[in-house]
């Protein structure tokens, strides 16, 4: 049985943001821009990767773990496991 992953597809258009963000902050730093701009810049593409992996951590809850997982001791490891490679 297939498992919907609800935040997939939202994920990938939130990276292609995140990627053109990337090459802005690139330009900006190739242009010599003050220190407190990148830093800003920088700042709002983390919480956007970090908003991306919230997501796709949620998905995982709900649709790897709830969904296909049998028994609580065995979603309980899967979590553990999922909560420390996205926190590492």
């Amino acid at each position: 049985m297939q498992h919907v992953h609800k935040y997939r597809s939202e994920a990938g258009i939130r990276l292609a943001r995140i990627e053109g963000h990337v090459r802005a902050i690139r330009r900006m730093i190739e242009e010599n821009r003050d220190c407190p701009d990148l830093l800003v810049q920088l700042g709002a593409v983390r919480a956007a990767v970090e908003q991306v992996g919230l997501n796709l951590l949620k998905d995982h809850l709900s649709s790897c773990l709830v969904e296909r997982r049998g028994g609580r001791r065995r979603a309980l490891r899967s979590l553990d496991g999922a909560l420390a490679r996205f926190l590492g």
